[in-house]
């Protein structure tokens, strides 16, 4: 193998190992449900509640943001997931809220 096909392959490597990681654990976790999650309104494990937006599990004592929409307040883990829930938060509220009452408090993932 020369020398230029062995850099290719080690880049393609390098790449597709941070792709990985980046999906496993970053942004794509949201997207294919690897967070744990909690039901609308209750306590996930270990005291932590569902972010309306996203799904992830949130610590309320050290959520990135919080916001109030009738008489409950959510809990974010982003600022990003906070400015989609304030935009429309008639959205994230009542599908957080469907999806609690769906299967019986439980959401599959």
């Amino acid at each position: 193998m020369d020398a230029e096909s062995l850099k290719s392959l080690t880049s393609l490597i390098v790449w597709g190992g941070l792709f990985f990681l980046m999906m496993r654990y970053g942004c794509g976790a949201h997207m294919m449900g690897g967070h744990k999650h909690g039901g609308h309104g209750e306590a996930a494990p270990g005291g932590y509640v569902k972010d309306p937006v996203c799904g992830m599990a949130v610590d309320p004592n050290n959520a990135a943001a919080t916001a109030e929409h009738g008489s409950t307040t959510y809990y974010f883990c982003s600022a990003s997931c906070h400015d989609k829930f304030e935009q429309a938060p008639e959205r994230y509220a009542g599908a957080a809220t469907q999806a609690g009452q769906q299967h019986g408090g439980h959401r599959h993932g």
